[in-house]
This record gives C-alpha cells, sequence and structure tokens, in this order.
C-alpha cells in the first residue's frame, strides 16, 4: 500500500505563493508515479502536474505552466508543488497522487493511472 500526507494550502491573495507538500510512503513500485490533482468548485477533478518515471520532465495543465513547478525530493519520499503568481481561479481543493509505472499509453492527466489519493488540501486565492 501507499500513504499520501499533504500539507501546505491556505489562503493567499492573487499574485503570491505557496508550496504544497506530498510525503509519500509504502510500496516504491506502487509510487513511481506522481502527479497533483485539483477539483475547483463546481467542476470535476484536472490534473495540475504529473511526473512519470518514462519521462524526464513532469507534465502541466496549461493554465499552470510557467507558474507551478513539480518537484521530488532525491529519496523521493515527498513531492512538492510550487505554486507562483496565484490567481483566484486557481482556488480548488488540492490532491497528491501516487501510482505505478505506466503500461498502457494514455494521456498525462489520467486518472485511473493514481489508484492513491491524499487526503487533500485547500487553497483559496482571494483578488
Amino acid at each position: 500500500q501507499v500513504q499520501l500526507v499533504e500539507s501546505g494550502g491556505g489562503s493567499v491573495q492573487a499574485g503570491g505563493s505557496l508550496r504544497l507538500s506530498c510525503v509519500v510512503s509504502g510500496d516504491t513500485t506502487k509510487r513511481a508515479s506522481m502527479g497533483w490533482f485539483r477539483q475547483r468548485p463546481g467542476l470535476q477533478r484536472e490534473g495540475v502536474a504529473t511526473i512519470y518515471p518514462t519521462h524526464e520532465s513532469p507534465f502541466y495543465h496549461a493554465s499552470v505552466k510557467g507558474r507551478f513547478t513539480l518537484s521530488q525530493d532525491t529519496a523521493k519520499t515527498t513531492v512538492y508543488l510550487q505554486m507562483n503568481n496565484l490567481r483566484p481561479e486557481d482556488t480548488a481543493i488540492y490532491y497528491c497522487a501516487a501510482g505505478p509505472r505506466p503500461t498502457t499509453s494514455g494521456t498525462w492527466d489520467n486518472t485511473s493511472r493514481f489508484p492513491y489519493w491524499g487526503q487533500g488540501t485547500q487553497v483559496t486565492v482571494s483578488s
């Protein structure tokens, strides 16, 4: 099994920054892929950033490219999402997710690739 615990959410004014952290533990083969997803009010859950062992660089939602950065510590026990220049439309519950190395093709934000999820952390951006 894999356990994920997010932290770092909060309230910030537009233009501000937050860094989310996700401490991950458990079977390393089941958490080779990592991702951040979010659910904005009234909308479906969507991918924000994901990283796979099959690719060198993370994938990002178009709306966060250049503003958000996904990174991992060298031991790959913590995944971060640095969020800069936040906008009110970034207001959402942010979830960390983990999954095994993908064995089939698919989109970068395919939630079926991530069977393990954290509890979520609220991010609120005011204008």
